[in-house]
């Protein structure tokens, strides 16, 4: 039976839930593993056998990179140039989530 921890903040699984909530976020981490991209590179990778529309809206997108970013899953580094360069990159955190996606990834290889 799993039980409900509130020295650690609550269950897990609704943490866990809360985490991955969003329409791109596992697919943005999963995008990372290989390293840096910038804004443009990630909405492309995203387009990507899509199957739903053609188009990402920049507000749905910098809210995913900007929730990513605030739960340290992320960072984003601003070069500060014109034209602007920003690049994301994984944090610690957000490398310790491939083998879970990979996971995912594997079932759904498997079983859609």
């Amino acid at each position: 039976m799993a039980t409900k921890t509130r020295a650690t903040g609550g269950c897990p699984v609704h943490r866990f839930q809360q985490l991955v909530s969003g329409k791109y976020k596992l697919r943005i981490l999963w995008d990372l593993q290989d390293g840096p991209l910038r804004y443009s590179e990630i909405r492309r990778t995203l387009l990507q056998g899509s199957l739903g529309s053609p188009v990402i809206p920049a507000r749905v997108l910098s809210r995913e990179l900007r929730a990513l970013t605030t739960m340290g899953m992320i960072s984003r580094k601003d070069y500060k140039v014109v034209p602007p360069k920003v690049e994301y990159t994984l944090t610690a955190t957000g490398e310790s989530m491939i083998p879970v996606i990979s996971v995912i990834h594997k079932w759904g290889t498997r079983y859609l």
